[in-house]
């Protein structure tokens, strides 16, 4: 584990340095990647006074992605924006389907490289649906 970094099994200052940047790079993530997720909006929202349920909910999904795509830069799709403001500032949706797509920066002056698209995903029932990478295709 990186948390005992202190306790490393390594003789030297070197070796530790090495399994740290291995444990790093051990991921190897793509750079652009797209994947279906699943949002329950009900338990993220839940006990959240009325006329901040939706601007809430709003708030989860740009957080949602960012965590899940580990880029700051989150930008939603006015679909999205329309779905879960479709029933009002009181009743979001219960849960929401949602492509997270990881693209890069078309501005050379960005902060980011990356920034992650999230686009609405219309499906009949949730039941069954699980997380599953998109070919870019």
């Amino acid at each position: 584990n990186l948390h005992n970094i202190n306790y490393c099994a390594c003789q030297s200052v070197v070796g530790c340095l090495s399994f740290l940047i291995f444990a790093k790079m051990a991921p190897n993530k793509p750079d652009l990647v797209s994947r279906d997720y699943t949002i329950h909006l009900a338990k993220r929202t839940h006990k959240t006074t009325f006329k901040s349920k939706t601007p809430k909910a709003i708030k989860v999904i740009r957080q949602f992605a960012e965590q899940a795509m580990n880029t700051k830069d989150v930008r939603l799709d006015p679909k999205v924006n329309k779905e879960v403001w479709k029933q009002g500032v009181r009743n979001p949706p219960k849960r929401i389907r949602v492509r997270l797509s990881r693209k890069r920066n078309e501005d050379e002056d960005a902060d980011e490289k990356l920034y992650t698209l999230v686009q609405l995903v219309e499906v009949s029932s949730f039941k069954g649906l699980q997380t599953e990478t998109v070919d870019s295709a």
